[in-house]
């Protein structure tokens, strides 16, 4: 073997593998520092792109169960103003009856009719009740689309009813008063039946958002886990390659200081 001075070819192997072994354990350090696979770019170029997908989609199904989770919040407050409704009218219906007491003198009558005037102001108020300034019940009837899926393919009709044309006109505040024929204990029996329709429509779309917000919940988690597999370090794994890195830098710089001194052998000889 030749003893030259200008070219050390075992030190420039040693510098080499040192670079390497140094790039590869500060890699491992942001790897482990971050718990992120994919510290920049280069390192997993079409997993990052499939987990930035997946990262939006995670973000705009969990958006979609919030508004859904609103919807929900929405006709609990709708149901909610239904059964105030109801027990109005089961009052309505019970000042209805003892007001046709044969016993009772007009005077009688005219304090019931009091109550009852007083109830049907209260129903004209509850016709008027909003969530967060979205009418729970619109002249007319409407409704409104709730979103189930993070595409938008699905959705929920969340009904607005007309509660005014199911209570009757006769039944809210400025209709006629207790002793009018056309408040007959039929008229305000129709109306709880109505209301109680109301009330099962209302049951079945909180039931199927409630499958809805499952559904999302399950995907979820399921997205997570997919993009956890592509962006997520293994803990146990990276901290192998972070010893035997370690250690290969080690190794390298004792060995790169060896083969800067080899050179020493040429000035022996010299001398």
């Amino acid at each position: 073997m030749s003893v030259v001075i200008n070219t050390n070819s075992s030190a420039i192997s040693a510098s080499n593998n040192l670079a390497s072994s140094n790039a590869m354990l500060q890699r491992s350090l942001n790897r482990l520092s971050s718990g992120s696979k994919i510290t920049q770019p280069s390192d997993d170029a079409g997993g990052l792109a499939v987990s930035m997908k997946l990262s939006a989609t995670i973000k705009r199904t969990a958006a979609v169960n919030t508004n859904i989770q609103n919807a929900q919040s929405f006709l609990q407050t709708q149901d909610g103003a239904l059964a105030t409704v109801t027990k109005v009218l089961d009052r309505m219906s019970e000042l209805k009856v003892l007001s046709e007491d044969v016993t009772k003198n007009e005077t009688d009558k005219g304090n019931y009719n009091t109550e009852f005037e007083q109830l049907q102001k209260q129903l004209s108020a509850l016709a008027d009740e909003t969530f967060n300034g979205v009418s729970l019940f619109k002249s007319g009837a409407d409704t409104l689309s709730v979103a189930t899926t993070e595409s938008g393919d699905g959705s929920v009709e969340v009904d607005q009813p007309d509660l005014e044309a199911t209570v009757t006109a006769n039944l809210l505040d400025g209709g006629n008063s207790l002793g009018h024929s056309s408040v007959d204990l039929d008229t305000i029996k129709d109306a709880i039946e109505g209301v109680a329709t109301l009330r099962a429509k209302n049951g079945a779309a909180s039931n199927r958002l409630s499958f809805a917000s499952d559904m999302l919940t399950v995907n979820k988690a399921n997205l997570e886990a997919a993009n956890s597999r592509i962006i997520d370090v293994d803990v146990a794994e990276e901290s192998t390659q972070l010893a035997k890195y370690n250690v290969l830098v080690q190794a390298g710089s004792s060995m790169l200081a060896q083969a800067n001194s080899s050179t020493q052998v040429a000035l022996q000889l010299l001398g």
